[in-house]
Parts: structure tokens; sequence; C-alpha cells
């Protein structure tokens, strides 16, 4: 599928997903409206309204203040111009990610023969990915906002990459199946690429070595004591002090320990999710090379982080289903994990998909991979 035809569903996409986080954002204001409880319990309203903070043009009262409830010193109108200008870049951001990742999939895996699937969760699991670049990018300009920016840096640089939130999830996942409808009509008059053939033992083999890649956080760096080393270990002096946080939000997929007091059944349920997630990675680190009209660096890595994020929300999914806080926090909070993960997914979904195509090309199984009849 060539770029012009490509850009199409890309820049509808790309619109779509920043009109709905816009709207998302807009809509903080109504929550805070006398008539809110009535609807919704003041637990799930709060809980909502956590999620839709990061979206929204209109600045916490706490942002704007010099730390207490005092106004920060130069006057509220320069941090609120501040915010202003982060959420001006923010929304521009993840316009131009989600648009770069949306031209990449749908030429390189577009919507026919067979790899219409594919391609709708590899742009649902764009989504999460283009709102967490959008948030870092715009993150120096809302830590300005609050009045104290240097103070504690990289603590709060953590914070605000990790609060994308469960919002961006929900518009990826409106956003996608139309922009695959839209690049279906782009591909009529067309004759999309056949679907190559990869050699199973390379396709078996390259998907190994990627998921050992997210394996290595999951597993291994995600365990209580190695992720208490990274988050404390490192003790510096300054404005790039503390770096300990900012290191676990891009390298930790998720956070275990062993069974300690907790029921044996509930820890292997909950180990049960992260299995899911290496399964995921896997498998469409097996199907990649072959759904790929080509199978170049660019188009393995941002699949791999897809597969990466996807793997993700599958195991939140299943979190979801045996989460029994339900009755006491609301029936929102149990969606107030959707999209965590996503910046260590970015880390280790690059490299995977990096590893995995040298092994594909070291087995023979990159471009000698012929199409399927």
């Amino acid at each position: 599928m060539s770029y012009r035809r490509a850009l199409i569903p890309a820049v509808v996409g790309s619109l779509l997903l920043t009109v709905f986080l816009w709207w998302a954002g807009a809509s903080d204001l109504a929550l805070q409206l006398r008539g809110t409880t009535r609807v919704f319990d003041p637990q799930s309203a709060g809980e909502i309204r956590r999620w839709l903070v990061p979206w929204s043009y209109d600045p916490p009262a706490v942002s704007l203040s010099g730390g207490g409830g005092d106004p920060a010193p130069g006057g509220d109108g320069q941090y609120t111009g501040l915010y202003s200008t982060a959420m001006q870049i923010r929304y521009v951001a993840v316009f131009v990610f989600f648009l770069a990742g949306a031209l990449l999939l749908v030429r390189r895996l577009p919507p026919a023969r067979g790899r219409t699937p594919a391609t709708l969760l590899a742009l649902w699991a764009w989504g999460p990915v283009a709102g967490t670049l959008a948030v870092t990018v715009s993150a120096p300009w809302l830590i300005a906002s609050r009045g104290h920016g240097s103070f504690r840096v990289l603590p709060q640089l953590a914070s605000v990459v990790a609060s994308s939130g469960p919002v961006v999830v929900f518009a990826a996942l409106v956003t996608a199946p139309i922009t695959v409808l839209v690049a279906h009509t782009a591909l009529k008059g067309t004759e999309p690429p056949p679907r190559r053939e990869v050699p199973p033992r390379a396709a078996r083999l390259a998907a190994g070595a990627g998921t050992a890649l997210v394996a290595l956080s999951l597993v291994v760096l995600s365990y209580q004591s190695v992720a208490a080393r990274i988050q404390t270990s490192f003790d510096g002096g300054g404005l790039l002090s503390e770096p300990g946080d900012l290191l676990r939000t891009w390298l930790l997929l998720g956070g275990w320990s062993g069974p300690g007091t907790a029921p044996l059944g509930d820890w292997l349920l909950y180990r049960a999710a992260d299995v899911l997630v290496l399964a995921v990675v896997w498998w469409a680190l097996r199907l990649l090379p072959g759904l790929l009209t080509r199978p170049t660096v660019p188009a393995m890595a941002v699949g791999a982080v897809c597969a990466t994020v996807l793997g993700l929300l599958a195991s939140q999914v299943l979190h979801m289903a045996v989460d029994d806080t339900r009755a006491v926090w609301g029936p929102v909070y149990v969606f107030s994990h959707l999209g965590e993960g996503v910046p260590a997914a970015l880390t280790f979904g690059v490299l995977a998909g990096l590893v995995s195509l040298a092994t594909l090309r070291l087995a023979g199984g990159s471009d000698s991979g012929t199409p399927a009849q």
C-alpha cells in the first residue's frame, strides 16, 4: 500500500483520536456539577475525573499553586499560560505520534488478505503508545506550571509519563475500527500484496528471542527485590537526582513477589496474567513477519510495541475479571489499571522487535520469504 493511500486513514484516525481526547478532557467540567453524584457514586465520579484530568484544559487548582493553597510566585496567569501551552503541545503531539504509527501500520499491515484483525488490534494498541509519548513530550511545561518545577524533577516526570490513563485506551478502541474502515475504502481498486510465507522455524526463533526480552522486564526486573533496587539504588544531587521512579516507569512491566501470606490460588491466578502477556507477545511476533508486506526495522519495532501493549491489556482485562474491590470502590474502579505499563512496553517492545528481526534474518526468514499461494 502506497504512502499516499495510507495517509488518508492515518489522518482520519489521528483526527478522531485527538477529538475524542479533547471531548473527554472537556467533560471534566461536567463531573463537577452538583447533580453528578445522582448518576455516579462519589467514588466512581472521582475515579473518572482522575482519568480525564491529564487531557483537561481546565487546570487543577493544585497545579497552579506553589505547593499549598497559596498562589504561586509570579501570579496565577503565568502558570495558567504554562499549563495551556502544555496541553496544546500534548494534543498536537498525540496527533503527530498516532499519525506516524498509523501511517506505518496501515502501509505495512494493510487490512486485506486476512490482515484486518491484526491491523485493528495494532491500531488500538498504538493509541495508548501515542498518548504516552504525547504526555512525555508535554511534561516539562506541565511540571513548570505547578510552580515548583525545580523540585524532584525526575519523580515528577515519572508521574506525568504514567498519567495518560484509561481514557486513551477507550478512545483508541473507537478510533481503530473507523481507521480500518477508511483504509478498506482507500484500498479499493488496488491489488494488496499477498501474505508472505516465512519458514516456521525462523518465525518461532524470532518470536522466542523477542519474547525473552519482554520476559526480562516482566519476570526479572519486575520481581520485588530487583524492582526495589532499581528504584532506590541511584542517589544523586541537583535537579536530576532520584532517577529511580523514572527508571521504574520505563523499565518495569509489572511487579510481583512470592506467595507470602496470600493464598496460593490467588497468587497463581495473578501469575497466569503474566503468562498471558508472554503468550500474546510470542504469538503476535510469530505471526508478524508473515503479516507485514515487508518486515522492515520500523515495522517490526512498531509491531512488537503493539504486541506488548496488547499483552498488557489482555492481562489487565484478566485482572478486572477477578477483581473483588468493585463493591468497595465502585464499578468504575476496575478499569483504573487499563493502560498501565505502556512506557515499559514501548522500551522493551522496540528492543524485542529489533532482536526478533535480527534473529529472523540470521535464520534466513526475512526478505527471502516468498508470497503464500
